[in-house]
């Protein structure tokens, strides 16, 4: 989902997982990844309500630290790599594009390139 960009991505993340699980082919979730940023009480009751994995670390100020998988955490990384390599075209970095459409067809255009190269 676009959101404007003073936004955080947290409060994204239960609808974007609401949506990806509504989705035709009856999709499971087995872990949720994500970083310290989604560490949130809200969020952490919706994913284990899906029965699904929480690999999130604990933010520093939380009193009960609990714990996550390091290994399935180290995947988070390949994300992180590629969002990275599509920030290096401008366009999308910056979002020129006005409409949310025409910014999903730059992103479309991108991740293309990036797969190709």
């Amino acid at each position: 989902m676009l959101t404007p960009g003073q936004a955080g991505d947290s409060p994204q993340a239960q609808p974007l997982l609401e949506e990806f699980l509504s989705e035709p082919e009856g999709l499971e979730v087995g872990a949720v990844l994500g970083d310290k940023g989604y560490d949130s009480n809200a969020l952490l009751k919706y994913i284990d309500s899906l029965e699904a994995e929480v690999v999130i670390p604990p933010k520093k100020n939380r009193l009960d630290q609990r714990e996550y998988s390091r290994e399935l955490y180290k995947d988070r990384n390949k994300i992180e790599r590629f969002i990275n390599r599509i920030k290096h075209y401008r366009r999308v970095a910056t979002r020129y594009e006005k409409t949310a459409r025409n910014y999903l067809a730059m992103l479309h255009l991108v991740s293309s390139l990036v797969w190709l190269l």
